[in-house]
């Protein structure tokens, strides 16, 4: 990796084809201009005069050198190693410059390099030094100069440092445009797992109010209506005096009271499997269980044993933001435990949700284009707070992030119904 790509290092990485591609290319022409600027210098110094050996040996050393620069192990490379390099670089051309003034042409290698290994203060002083250097060489070797030996330098090296900073600010641009490509495509791939997954909950969860509004029908009238025939018949067989009449209808009630056992069987297994018998408990250690099957995550559920039975409302809020959580562990977090509790706290009961993942940078996700584009927590805090209860996150880069979602044990009615929520949980 050639030293040229040290001031990337220093902003974003040149991770894209076409950033790498023009860095590439880079590195050619800088080779390029290093042989034809040290060749021009050794056959112009051998036909001002100095003895061949000594030509060739000055070029042989820049080219020796400037290759140093582009084989040295990448992990050594930093903005100090790249500095010093340039000015033993320099060192070297200023020596080549006192045996012929006719080296002053590597100068613009040495703009050129200026430009992408310093930074602009050390770069501009860098870069007056060598013209300096450039406008006295003939001065010291002939005696004299001209304009064009003072002014065409100075403008020749403008054009080259700015051509070095201006390429260099395009390839940070171009390192940005593939950040920026990149994160738009990891939003979009999120979006759409989100948009899946919320497709599914509103599914499941109009497929469980569906089923309460069943078997609440069944119980109200077609349970009832049996119960009441099985009653009626009971009590018929008491009192009639007639034999075959009292045989009738004990056979009567025999058969309701068969039917009334069946018709509760349907109304248990219509009932929403995930909350059957209130066993909210139940089924977060059935989602866990899921999370350890399919994402291998150790995941633990510790219950308050004191936890009263909660009203249908809070379970679901509690079942479908655990649901929201999980799947923001598993999408995002690269954790490998999550600790899941439910505690009585008073009045409320409480949902902490704990992983020992990566954790981010609250604050700044906060107000970062990501959380305008993310629905998951949005849809926490709104389902939570048509409840009257609140979520808390407590994260930092490196350690982990916390979920507290605290719901009242008796929330107060409210007219709004959060999307997919049964209409018994208004």
């Amino acid at each position: 990796m050639s030293l040229v790509r040290l001031p990337l290092t220093r902003t974003e990485p040149a991770s894209s084809a076409v950033a790498g591609a023009t860095v590439r290319a880079m590195e050619v022409g800088q080779h390029l201009i290093a042989l034809v600027l040290t060749t021009i210098g050794v056959a112009r110094a051998v036909g001002d005069g100095v003895g061949m050996p000594a030509a060739i040996a000055c070029g042989i050393a820049i080219l020796v050198w400037h290759t140093a620069g582009t084989v040295l192990p990448s992990k050594t490379h930093s903005r100090a190693l790249a500095a010093w390099w340039l000015v033993g670089f320099a060192a070297i051309w200023v020596v080549t410059v006192a045996v012929s003034a006719e080296f002053i042409w590597v100068a613009f290698l040495l703009w050129l390099l200026a430009g992408h290994l310093l930074p602009l203060r050390w770069g501009l002083l860098f870069s007056a030094l060598v013209l300096v250097v450039v406008v006295v060489a003939p001065v010291a070797h002939h005696g004299t100069t001209s304009y064009a030996n003072v002014f065409g330098p100075l403008i020749g090296g403008v054009i080259t440092f700015g051509i070095s900073r201006g390429y260099l600010q395009l390839l940070r641009d171009a390192a940005e445009r593939e950040r920026l490509v990149t994160s738009l495509r990891r939003a979009q791939t999120e979006m759409a797992q989100l948009q899946d997954e919320l497709a599914l909950a509103q599914r499941h969860s109009g497929a469980i109010a569906e089923r309460t509004r069943i078997s609440r029908d069944i119980h109200d009238t077609i349970a009832q209506a049996i119960s009441s025939v099985r009653l009626l018949a009971h009590a018929g067989a008491g009192r009639t005096t007639d034999v075959d009449a009292a045989r009738t209808l004990a056979q009567v009630e025999a058969l309701a009271g068969d039917s009334l056992v069946d018709v509760r069987r349907i109304i248990a297994e219509l009932a929403p499997a995930e909350l059957e018998n209130d066993a909210l408990a139940d089924a977060l250690e059935r989602m866990l269980e899921r999370t350890r099957e399919e994402a291998g995550l150790a995941a633990e559920l510790h219950v308050d044993g004191s936890l009263p039975a909660l009203p249908t409302p809070v379970e679901v809020a509690l079942l479908r933001t655990a649901q929201s959580a999980l799947a923001n562990v598993r999408l995002h977090a690269r954790a490998s435990r999550i600790v899941m509790s439910l505690i009585d706290a008073d009045d409320t009961v409480r949902l902490d949700i704990i992983d020992d993942g990566v954790g981010f940078d609250l604050a700044a996700w906060e107000h970062s284009a990501d959380a305008a584009s993310s629905y998951g927590l949005r849809f926490m805090r709104t389902r939570l707070r048509e409840l009257g209860g609140g979520l808390d996150i407590e994260t930092a880069p490196g350690e982990g992030t916390a979920l507290s979602v605290s719901l009242p044990i008796h929330p107060d009615p409210s007219p709004s119904v959060a999307p997919g929520t049964p209409e018994e949980t208004r």
